[in-house]
């Protein structure tokens, strides 16, 4: 009681600096001064609420440090609270028994509002006095509290492998491989929020998040600012070329085909092909006068244009212009013919005793030269470098001059390179084509791609256009790729790239993972699944059923306390029998998803639904399969129509109950 009341004290105390602070960031918002930076103070005080104290190390020499969402100081600069991020609160994360540093006890303390409500202690010094509760209390409650449909953070949890992968340097791509319930995707996010802290330049040059679908975003979209930064893209693939509606699914041949690097190639050569160099004369009308550009001409300028390495629509202003020079040289000629003739006689239109005709003299007045009175008294040099540059102008300006280029070296969108309906496979290919013509896309200093593994060849170019600096995190599961163009090693990430690895699970109970695992032993036995550090108490279950949807909807209607997920292979066929909405919203008690969908997600409860349907979908179906197993953090059941799949026949049979709803 005594250690309680101490640290409700400096609790107190911290929230007292912090609503100071708050009050200060108003006020300066209120006054107009420097609005986005104060605007954002608010947003990142704000954010720190809840939990913002939630650890203390005892120093030896008897030094005691709090650690934090942020850092708090007094008005003489003695810190407060320390910021989780910086270097002196690394040893809360990564001290152990064996190697206890400078740290005598590590004490975790957990709030609920303001209010301190536990604390949990682990002595690091077997000589240090036992006066606090000893033990991970705080590790184990949080990974079997009942889900709230959306992510936590785990900044009050992070444990050592994690701790080393969160302060990892930001130079280069680090890719992160780690089973269901490694907290991969979490520590993804508060890397990004220590990279945030630690690196400036980060906060002007932008951070984008990568997703897997809207749902996935939705769900981890209170993490980093619960780790007070908000200055984050979230995306997912097909938000990333604006104004694209996918609405077609290819088939699994197709996916890969256009996931293949080799369609970079391909769209190259078609953009390549709209620039069009006929084998005869081109006749061009200006006024009223026939000019002729020669096939020798043209590839002259089309070399011209395309040995500046420009983007498709840039390189055609290089030819238009070149092509014009060559129209204003041929028109230049024919004027300076007609005055400098000497014999009197008449070239090109002009008059018997050589002076300019009408029609030099429209194409002279169209190009802005207007001929004084000693102009016309006789032949001599009428254009001056001006007005020949003033000549390619009104030529370039001229719309039959116009029709003429653009069907010769049309302009291009994506949308014409890359033609429509699209799938989601064509995203990439619609972001390549906007590079090949000339279309600009937001650059950040930052990458996150979480679920990595599905993404395609075609999808990295994409990715790296996006971060030319090549600083990414990159974290996936290679037994849970589900895309036909998905990875099945990490060899496709842009090089050079370090791997580091995941290999706790805390999520998944022993029981469920020892179900999952047997899944992907038959299919895939060359992949591992991580290590499970507690049990679950509730062993996986089967139960076959001839009416399926009545089953799950009975099994929805029992359900109580925390998240329940149906994964089913065709989640618009039940959504009616369930009632159930469609997209679903984490947030809800029930919700219904296709494995893909449920895909980094994370469920108190979860039943599969004809699981023999999923394994069949295709090459990755086994993968679907494990995905969806390693979903709950309580309880798995499976709801079979007809034989359940020998791959489950070790789960508890359950049988149907007398009470159907």
């Amino acid at each position: 009681m005594r250690e309680l009341t101490a640290e409700q004290e400096h609790l107190n105390l911290l929230y007292a600096r912090l609503d100071a602070l708050r009050e200060e960031a108003a006020a300066a918002l209120a006054r107009g001064h420097a609005t986005d930076v104060w605007r954002g103070e608010v947003a990142r005080l704000a954010t720190v609420e809840d939990g913002l104290c939630f650890g203390r190390l005892d120093l030896t020499g008897g030094r005691r440090v709090h650690i934090g969402r942020l850092g708090l100081f007094a008005d003489d600069g003695e810190p407060l609270l320390l910021d989780w991020r910086a270097p002196a609160a690394r040893p809360f994360y990564t001290a152990t028994a064996a190697e206890p540093g400078e740290v005598v006890r590590r004490r975790r303390i957990t709030t609920r509002g303001r209010s301190v409500v536990a604390l949990d202690d682990e002595l690091l010094d077997p000589d240090a006095p036992a006066d606090g509760l000893v033990g991970a209390a705080a590790l184990l409650a949080a990974v079997t509290a009942e889900r709230t449909g959306r992510m936590r953070d785990i900044v009050t949890t992070l444990q050592a492998e994690q701790d080393r992968i969160v302060r990892d340097d930001a130079r280069g791509v680090l890719v992160v491989q780690g089973g269901p319930g490694t907290g991969k995707t979490a520590v993804a996010l508060h890397r990004v929020a220590y990279l945030l802290y630690t690196h400036e330049h980060l906060r002007t040059r932008g951070v984008l998040v990568l997703g897997p679908s809207r749902v996935f975003l939705d769900y981890i979209g209170q993490v980093l600012p619960g780790l007070g930064e908000h200055r984050v893209v979230t995306a997912t693939v097909a938000d990333l070329v604006p104004g694209v509606v996918v609405t077609r699914v290819d088939t699994d041949a197709e996916a890969v085909r256009k996931g293949r690097a080799e369609m970079a190639a391909r769209l190259a050569e078609r953009v390549r092909a709209a620039v069009r160099v006929p084998g005869h004369a081109v006749d061009v009308e200006f006024e009223q006068q026939v000019l002729r550009l020669e096939p020798a001409a043209l590839r002259r300028a089309v070399r011209t244009a395309r040995a500046t390495g420009l983007p498709h629509n840039q390189a055609r202003h290089v030819f238009h212009r070149a092509v014009v020079a060559t129209l204003a040289g041929e028109l230049a000629a024919r004027l300076e013919a007609v005055v400098f003739t000497e014999t009197g006689e008449a070239l090109d239109g002009g008059s018997a005793d050589g002076r300019l005709g009408e029609a030099e003299l429209r194409a002279l007045a169209a190009a802005g030269v207007v001929l004084g009175p000693e102009d016309d008294d006789g032949p001599r040099t009428v254009l001056d470098d001006g007005d020949r540059e003033a000549l390619q102008t009104a030529l370039l300006a001229d719309t039959g001059v116009r029709d003429v280029l653009d069907a010769l070296w049309p302009p291009l969108t994506p949308a014409e390179v890359v033609e429509g309906p699209w799938s989601a496979a064509d995203v990439p290919l619609l972001d390549e084509a906007a590079a090949l013509v000339g279309a600009s896309v937001p650059v950040f200093g930052h990458v996150v791609v979480d679920e990595a593994q599905e993404l395609s060849e075609m999808d990295w170019r994409m990715l790296l256009r996006r971060c030319p600096s090549r600083s990414m995190t990159v974290v996936g599961d290679l037994a849970q790729t589900g895309s036909a163009a998905g990875a099945t090693s990490w060899d496709r990430v842009p090089r050079p790239h370090r791997l580091a690895h995941l290999t706790v699970g805390y999520r998944t109970p022993r029981e469920i993972m020892d179900a999952a695992a047997r899944v992907l032993a038959v299919h895939h036995p060359a992949l591992r699944p991580p290590t499970s550090v507690r049990a679950g108490g509730e062993p996986p279950w089967r139960r076959a059923a001839d009416d399926v949807p009545g089953v799950l909807a009975e099994l929805a209607g029992e359900h109580t306390g925390g998240k329940l997920a149906v994964i089913a292979p065709a989640a618009g066929d039940l959504a009616a029998a369930l009632s159930l909405r469609r997209p679903p919203d984490p947030a809800d008690d029930v919700v219904l998803l296709t494995p893909a969908e449920a895909k980094g997600l994370e469920f108190d409860a979860v039943v599969i639904a004809d699981p023999a349907a999923v394994l069949a979908a295709g090459p990755h179906g086994p993968r679907d399969l494990y995905v969806a197993m390693t979903r709950a953090t309580r309880s798995l059941g499976v709801v079979h129509p007809g034989p359940v799949p020998r791959e489950l026949a070790s789960l508890v049979e359950r049988p149907v109950s007398s009470r159907r709803s």
